[in-house]
């Protein structure tokens, strides 16, 4: 198998809950913002992101792009129904 050979882009349902375990932490600078503006396309303007507990890094990573993203309303770490600190919420403007 070549390793060179450029990889097909995987389709990502847009249903408001994104889990970044099965992605590449390289990834998300461009995957977070692409996919919240997708959600604000489709009329979903409460989105969960799921980042894991582990050592924060991901989490702050997380929460350093949703500050620079202008549709960002509000986000804030999920309830405990909601994943607790290994989940971030966020509201996006209408």
């Amino acid at each position: 198998m070549r390793e060179d050979k450029e990889l097909e882009p995987v389709e990502i349902p847009i249903d408001g809950v994104l889990d970044l375990h099965t992605f590449n932490p390289k990834e998300i600078k461009e995957l977070l913002p692409d996919y919240l503006s997708e959600c604000g396309k489709k009329g979903i303007l409460d989105v969960r992101i799921i980042h894991g507990k582990g050592t924060g890094a991901l989490r702050e990573t997380v929460h350093a792009i949703l500050r620079k993203i202008p549709e960002v309303e509000s986000f804030s770490l999920a309830g405990e129904g909601g994943g607790g600190w290994g989940a971030t919420v966020v509201k996006l403007k209408s």
